[in-house]
This record gives structure tokens, sequence and C-alpha cells, in this order.
């Protein structure tokens, strides 16, 4: 009687698994290629590489608005900048920018907003996929006026 829960299981996980191996080494590389060898593409537009302390680097869609970079996280990695956040580095249009991210996970309202500007097609997935929203503010020397 629990064969096929077990089954079900096991294909289930080894699915997630292949999703995983293929976001991981075979999308996220690609897309990182296109951001760089096409800054001014439709898809650098709103994703970026964000350099995290440790240096992994990941795609992530972006909005930014002055001296403020908003990120949306559909998985982990936002966990690096909870608390006081940690300094990062993001690849942005083909300009390489630094600042301090940190993780907002209070203010509903605000994440509200924000997301309903950086995925306005989907202002239903960050709640419904328990997404987060990390903050970075860039440093001085990254505000400037082509930003």
């Amino acid at each position: 009687m629990l064969k096929w829960p077990l089954i079900a299981a096991a294909v289930l996980a080894v699915l997630i698994a292949g999703y995983l191996w293929y976001a991981v080494a075979i999308a996220n590389p690609k897309v990182m290629a296109e951001l760089k060898a096409q800054p001014d593409g439709d898809r650098a537009a709103r994703t970026m590489i964000l350099t995290f302390p440790d240096g992994t680097e990941l795609p992530v869609n972006y909005l930014r608005e002055g001296d403020t970079v908003f990120a949306g996280s559909d998985g982990r990695w936002w966990r690096a900048f909870r608390g006081d956040g940690a300094p990062v580095s993001m690849l942005i249009r083909g300009r390489r920018l630094t600042g301090h991210a940190t993780a907002e996970l209070d203010d509903q309202a605000f994440i509200d907003d924000v997301f309903s500007r950086l995925r306005p097609a989907a202002s239903w997935v960050p709640r419904a996929l328990d997404a987060k929203l990390v903050i970075i503010t860039l440093d001085r020397t990254a505000t400037g006026a082509d930003g």
C-alpha cells in the first residue's frame, strides 16, 4: 500500500533535482553569458548578475530606482542578506556596481509595492512562492547620472 506513494515521492525528488541541476549547470550560465555579451539587450533590462561576498554569481531580476536596486528571490539565496546584510557587486547593463544588500522581511505593504513594479506581470508570484525582497543600497561612487 505504501509502494505507490513512495514511488511517486521518488519520481518527484528526481524531477526536482533535475530541474535544480538544469538551472545551475545550464540555464544560469547561458543567461549570464547573454547578459555579458548583450548589455543593451531585452534580458539585460530586467536581469542582473549578482555577486555574493563569497564570489558566487547568480542572475536575478532587478529594478533600479536611483541609488537603490531591488531584487526578488524565489530561492534561498536571500538568506545571505539577513540581519545586517552584506556587501555585493552587480553587473547591470554592462556596468559593475557595488553596494550593500539586506533582506526586507517585515514591511509587507512595502514589499508588495516594490514587487508590483519589479514583477508587474506576475503580481501573485511573490506571495505564492514566498519570494523575498532584497534591497541593495548602491555605494556613492555607483550612483552617477548614467544609472
